[in-house]
């Protein structure tokens, strides 16, 4: 038979190989960016993607209270979190929430999160991600390397 014989590769946890990238949001628009990370924390972008496994990057976002939002979404779009008591629905802006020691954190973990996969494997796939406000950020032990995302699609 004259055909190629080709094996699927199938990556596991010991032999996934894993990378430190770090990302300048300066001037990046939220949804654009975190589809992007996104993508980056579960590996798609690699030959070796393997769906049920963690074999994506880790990644460091720095700047992050640098990133804009398009139209009025910083003013109309409302984020909803609930306290877990009667009456405890909790409603924030973007604008409200940059007001926070933490809120360019919170606002990037969100879109990030919903676009990754529901369950235990989205869940350790977002312990990949480290988010910082400023340039400075305390992986340089990794050696990450800096990435252009506007390069990636």
């Amino acid at each position: 038979m004259n055909t190629l014989s080709y094996k699927t590769i199938s990556v596991n946890k010991e032999t996934a190989q894993k990378e430190w990238v770090v990302i300048d949001a300066t001037d990046q628009v939220v949804g654009r960016l975190c589809s992007k990370v996104a993508k980056l924390l579960r590996g798609k972008y690699k030959v070796t993607f393997t769906p049920h496994v963690d074999c994506g990057d880790n990644v460091i976002i720095i700047n992050a209270d640098k990133v804009v939002f398009t139209g009025k979404k910083e003013t109309d779009k409302v984020y909803t979190r609930y306290t877990g008591y009667p009456g405890g629905q909790r409603f924030n802006t973007p604008e409200e929430l940059r007001k926070r020691k933490d809120g360019a954190d919170r606002i990037l973990r969100h879109a990030v999160k919903g676009m990754l996969p529901k369950g235990p494997l989205g869940r350790r796939l977002l312990d990949n991600l480290f988010i910082y406000s400023g340039t400075e950020h305390k992986h340089e032990a990794q050696k990450p390397k800096a990435i252009d995302i506007n390069q990636y699609k």
